[in-house]
C-alpha cells in the first residue's frame, strides 16, 4: 500500500496551503503579538463524533486558562472535503470551502472564541462551472476563490471566481488554456505594489478524490496535473504571461518585506522550490532550491515564509519533516535545520514574529497515511531560532474531532 500511496503522490502533488505571514495584503489587523485562538477547519470522519467538517477554534495563549484546549466546534451539516479558509478584508468574516460538497461556509468572528456559521453559500458551480473551491483570497470589499476543478467534466480546467463581502457572486475568470497555460488552478498570491498577481496549478476533481487504488492503475489520469503559474494584472483581472514551473507548483509566498518583490513557491512532485522575479520588464521563474532527497518522495506541501522574508518553513508529507530555509538569498535558498514533527504533516503556519509554529496532519481524505499511521492533530511548538520545541497538542481523533487541514489565528480585541 505504502508503495501505491507514494507512486500516487508522486504523480499528482499535494493540496495544501496560509498563516500570519502569508495572508492577502489587504487583509486588516495582523496580529503581530500573541495569538489568542487558532481555527481549524477539519474534515469529518464517518462514525467519528457527528461525522460533519467542522470548524474548530483552540486556545492559543499561554496566559489562558484554555491555553492548548479545544474551546468550540461548529458542524456545519455535512461532509464535503473541508480544505482551505480564508479572512475577509476587514478579518470580520471567515470563509471556508469543500472541494466534493462545492460549498463555502462564512463564520462570523464576532466573538473569535465561538464562531458563528452564518452563511452557505452554494451557488458557485451554477454561476461560474467550477468545481473545488481552494483559496480564499481577500481583496478590497471582495473575495478572490481560487478553484480545483469544473463541474463539466471534473478535470483540472478551472478558474477564479469573485464575491463580494455579502457574498454575492460577481464575475468569473478562466485560467488560460492558450499560450502555454493548462488552465489549471491552485493557490492565488497579490502583490499590489506591482499590480501583479500568480496563480499556481494542482488537479481536479477526478483525481483530488479518487481512492488511492483505482488511481495508481490510471495512467492517463497520472498525467493530469499542473505545470505552469500564470502571472496577472491584478486590476484588470488578465492573464499576461504563462510561466513553466513543472511538478504542480502548490503554494504561492510574496517576500512580506517592504521593497521585496519576488514570490517562492515548492513543487510537490519533484521536490524543488522556484522563485518568481521581475528581472527588466519580465517575470521569470527559476528553479532555485531542491528540498530533501527527491528520490525518497518526500513530497513537500505547505510553505511559510517569515515575516522579514528571510527564512521559509516547508512541511514534506511522506517523511513527516518540517524544514527551515535560510532565504537571505531567495536565488540560493539553504536548508539549515529539519525536525520530524509527525508520521504525516501537512499544514504549516507561524506566528507573525515567527516565535510559534503550528502544524496540522491531514492532506485529503482518500490521501492520509492509514492505521497507526494515520495520526490527526495539531501541534505548537516554540521556536528559538535553533530548535522547535513542544508547547501542546490536541489529538483530533480522540477528541473526535475529524481530520486537522487549515488554520487561521485570531485574537481578543485590546
Amino acid at each position: 500500500m505504502r508503495k501505491i500511496l507514494l507512486a500516487v503522490l508522486l504523480a499528482f502533488g499535494l493540496p495544501a496551503a496560509a498563516d500570519e505571514t502569508c495572508l492577502s495584503p489587504y487583509t486588516t489587523a495582523l496580529i503581530k503579538g500573541q495569538e489568542d485562538y487558532i481555527h481549524v477547519w477539519a474534515l469529518g470522519v464517518k462514525d467519528l463524533g457527528d461525522g460533519q467538517d467542522k470548524l474548530v477554534t483552540i486556545g492559543a495563549n499561554p496566559k489562558a486558562k484554555d491555553y492548548g484546549k479545544v474551546v468550540s466546534s461548529v458542524s456545519v451539516g455535512g461532509r464535503g472535503e473541508a480544505h482551505h479558509m480564508g479572512f475577509t478584508d476587514d478579518r470580520r468574516y471567515l470563509w471556508a470551502g469543500g472541494l466534493s460538497d462545492n460549498k463555502i461556509y462564512v463564520f462570523d468572528l464576532q466573538d473569535p472564541a465561538k464562531p458563528k456559521l452564518t452563511k452557505t453559500i452554494s451557488d458557485l458551480g451554477a454561476k461560474t462551472g467550477y468545481l473545488g473551491p481552494h483559496t480564499f483570497y481577500a481583496t478590497p470589499g471582495r473575495m478572490i476563490i481560487g478553484t480545483l476543478s469544473n463541474t463539466k467534466d471534473k478535470g483540472g480546467v478551472t478558474g477564479l471566481a469573485v464575491y463580494n463581502n455579502k457574498g454575492e457572486y460577481v464575475a468569473k475568470y478562466d485560467l488560460p488554456v492558450s499560450g502555454g497555460g493548462d488552465g489549471y488552478g491552485y493557490d492565488v498570491a497579490i502583490n499590489p505594489a506591482k499590480n501583479t498577481m500568480l496563480t499556481s496549478s494542482f488537479t481536479g476533481y477526478t483525481n483530488y478524490m479518487r481512492p488511492l487504488g483505482d488511481l495508481v492503475k490510471d495512467g492517463e489520469a497520472m498525467k493530469k496535473f499542473g505545470n505552469t503559474m500564470v502571472v496577472w494584472d491584478h486590476k484588470a483581472m488578465k492573464p499576461v504571461k504563462v510561466l513553466a514551473v513543472p511538478g504542480a507548483p502548490l503554494e504561492i509566498r510574496w517576500s512580506p518585506k517592504a521593497g521585496d518583490n519576488w514570490a517562492i513557491t515548492a513543487t510537490a512532485l519533484t521536490s524543488k522550490l522556484w522563485l518568481v522575479k521581475q528581472e527588466g520588464k519580465e517575470w521569470v521563474a527559476k528553479e532555485v532550491g531542491t528540498i530533501g532527497d527527491p528520490a525518497k518522495i518526500p513530497l513537500p506541501v505547505d510553505i511559510s515564509i517569515t515575516a522579514d522574508g528571510k527564512g521559509l518553513w516547508v512541511n514534506t508529507f511522506m517523511d513527516g519533516t518540517t524544514r527551515y530555509f535560510d532565504l537571505t538569498n531567495p536565488e540560493q535558498p539553504k536548508q539549515t535545520y529539519s525536525k520530524v514533527t509527525g508520521k504525516q504533516v501537512n499544514m504549516i503556519s507561524q506566528s507573525w514574529d515567527g516565535k510559534r509554529v503550528y502544524i496540522a496532519s491531514s492532506l485529503l481524505e482518500n490521501w492520509d497515511k492509514g492505521g497507526a499511521d494515520n495520526e490527526q492533530f495539531v501541534r505548537a511548538f516554540d521556536w528559538d531560532g535553533k530548535e522547535l520545541k513542544p508547547a501542546f497538542e490536541v489529538d483530533f481523533t480522540k477528541e473526535k474531532l475529524g481530520r486537522a487541514h487549515h488554520m487561521k489565528f485570531s485574537a481578543k480585541p485590546r
